[in-house]
Order: structure tokens, then C-alpha cells, then sequence
């Protein structure tokens, strides 16, 4: 029997279930909102969960290999199946272990581009999954914020970026790491449901060795004010 996957789009798909955390919007806005700067042959995907970032960003940057790490071991033996069911499998290399332990890690500033969608809320501030896999993806149980940032300032480039996806209300706290390892914000762009609504992610990318400066992009409304998706929506998502 073959596996049951989720197609995202014609010709992109993922394996469903295997306790990974679920193919979600923030990955798919975090890939197509990472440019980096100049031409991208390395990506790194600092906690690569199911691989959904992963495979997004090989298909966008064709010329380009990835690195992702990954703590929980099925989590990354989903990345891996995801990556072979769409033909990716022979451009990346998956490791499974903790991004704060540097020998789990490539050489120092080797990558152009370093993206994440870590978890987003502190250990033991409120509710928490139930199952423990999406519990160890949505809470810091295993890497802080600022352990994530110091992985990435250590594996990106000078002059190369680092591309994330958080929650608006940590977003000081995410400047303030940042800076501290080197990493300058570059660049902010917010989602939201709808224009007028208070946002529910914001995108930042940051510049090792940049200049102070924060460019803030429009802010991406994902559906219009008649509840239908948005145009930008319907481009990033390939439904025109």
C-alpha cells in the first residue's frame, strides 16, 4: 500500500500523519517571503520538523543543496520521505540531532541562506499539545529562541541571511537575539487574516554582518474582506 500524502500544490506533496507537526501556513509563508542575498547554494532548516520548509525551498532555489536538523528522530525521518516523494532526496541532508551541540553541526558560516520555523512559546507558559511530538514542536522544551539564533549566526555566511517565522507578541525578544549574535535585522513583513486585523505572525530576515536598518514590508492579508483568499494568497499558494 502506498503511502497517504497531502498535495499542497500540483506536483508538490506530503506524507500525512507520522506524528510530525502538520503541513501549516507559517512554512509556506516563511518560503516564499526567504530571498536571501545573491545566489542561494546553501539552505540550512534549523529544526526541519517534517521537512515542509525543506522541500519548499529546494524547489524554490533549483541550483541549491539544504542541511536540516531535527531533535525528534521521526520528525526527521518524515523530512526525509518528504523530501524522496518529491524527487528531492539526493539535494539534502537530514541530521537528527540538537542544533545547540556545534558537532551536529556543518562548518561555521557555510550557508547563504539559514531558515526556521521554531517553536514559538516558552516552556510552561500555558497551554501545551497534547501529544508529545507537537508538544516538543510548539514549545522551547528543547532549544530556546536564543539558542536557535546562535545556531543560525553560526552556520550563515557574512553577508548571508536568516530568514524565521514567530509570533508578533516576541518579536523585541527576536530583535534582541538577533543582534546580539551578529545578526541585523533586515527585513519585517506581518500576516494577518484579513487587512485591518492584528497580525498573527510576523516574517523577519536578518543580514550577518548588515548595517542597522529595518526595511517593513506591507503586511500580507491572506484573505480579503468577503472571506475569500487574497490574490497574494492565491500566488503563494499556486491557485492562479
Amino acid at each position: 500500500m502506498k503511502p497517504a500524502f497531502d498535495e499542497l500544490w500540483p506536483g508538490t506533496r506530503f506524507l500525512a500523519g507520522n506524528g510530525a507537526f502538520p503541513l501549516g501556513t507559517d512554512s509556506v509563508l516563511l518560503a516564499d517571503f526567504a530571498r536571501g542575498s545573491g545566489r542561494i547554494r546553501r539552505v540550512a532548516d534549523l529544526g526541519c520538523g517534517g521537512g515542509v520548509l525543506t522541500v519548499l525551498l529546494l524547489q524554490k532555489f533549483p541550483q541549491s543543496t539544504a542541511f536540516g536538523i531535527e531533535i525528534q528522530p521521526a520528525a526527521a525521518e518524515q523530512c526525509r520521505g518528504n523530501l524522496e516523494l518529491n524527487d528531492l532526496f539526493d539535494r539534502a541532508e537530514i541530521v537528527t540531532g540538537d542544533l545547540r551541540s556545534r558537532e551536529n553541526l556543518p562548518e561555521a558560516g557555510s550557508f547563504d541562506l539559514v531558515v526556521s520555523n521554531p517553536p514559538y512559546f516558552p516552556s510552561g507558559s500555558g497551554y501545551t499539545a497534547p501529544e508529545a511530538e507537537r508538544a516538543e514542536a510548539r514549545d522551547e522544551r528543547s532549544c530556546t529562541l536564543a539558542d536557535v539564533c546562535k545556531a543560525a549566526a553560526y552556520l550563515t555566511r557574512w553577508g548571508g541571511t536568516f530568514a524565521v517565522v514567530h509570533r508578533p507578541e516576541r518579536l523585541s525578544e527576536l530583535c534582541c537575539a538577533l543582534t546580539k549574535v551578529g545578526l541585523e535585522p533586515k527585513r519585517l513583513r506581518m500576516a494577518a487574516s484579513k487587512i485591518g486585523a492584528a497580525p498573527s505572525l510576523i516574517l523577519l530576515e536578518a543580514r550577518r554582518g548588515g548595517k542597522p536598518g529595518l526595511t517593513i514590508e506591507p503586511t500580507l492579508a491572506l484573505y480579503d474582506a468577503d472571506g475569500t483568499d487574497s490574490a497574494e494568497s492565491r500566488r503563494i499558494y499556486h491557485l492562479e
